[in-house]
């Protein structure tokens, strides 16, 4: 089945769309979807060709098809690349550009940074806050006994 006719089948009724507000935009919840944001472009199930970046307990996991993969076997169908967090945010950003850069899907790529950039910091521990300090003196209070 084409993108297309997947695409025209599944815009307007599946279980991943978010309608917050009638007017407002409409999001969407399907695993691929980059940005969230419900549109042909961004899909993770009528594009043949999606990038879907996630958090794992080992790192950060970036899932591609496989370009000449056969429709009927989806399992194996699938290229998954580990980022590990000891690998430092350069690295990790470069890695996650990689099947953008080579030409897999060039118009994903500032999407799959922003999304790997995300999670990155999200997994990053908070630098423990500095003590609080006092301003100006406290007098004591004498006890009147």
């Amino acid at each position: 089945m084409s993108n297309d006719l997947e695409w025209l089948l599944i815009r307007k009724y599946n279980s991943f769309i978010v309608k917050k507000v009638p007017e407002g935009p409409i999001f969407s919840k399907e695993p691929g979807n980059l940005t969230n944001v419900h549109s042909y472009k961004y899909s993770g199930l009528a594009n043949s060709k999606a990038i879907d970046v996630s958090d794992s307990p080992n790192g950060i996991k970036i899932t591609t098809r496989k370009v000449k993969a056969a429709p009927s076997k989806v399992a194996s169908a699938r290229s998954t690349t580990t980022i590990r967090p000891r690998s430092g945010p350069r690295r990790a950003l470069g890695i996650a550009a990689s099947p953008a850069k080579r030409g897999y899907r060039p118009d994903l790529r500032p999407a799959v940074l922003a999304r790997t950039s995300a999670l990155l910091a999200a997994q990053k521990e908070p630098k423990p806050s500095p003590p609080k300090k006092t301003r100006g003196k406290k007098k004591a209070v004498a006890e009147t006994a």
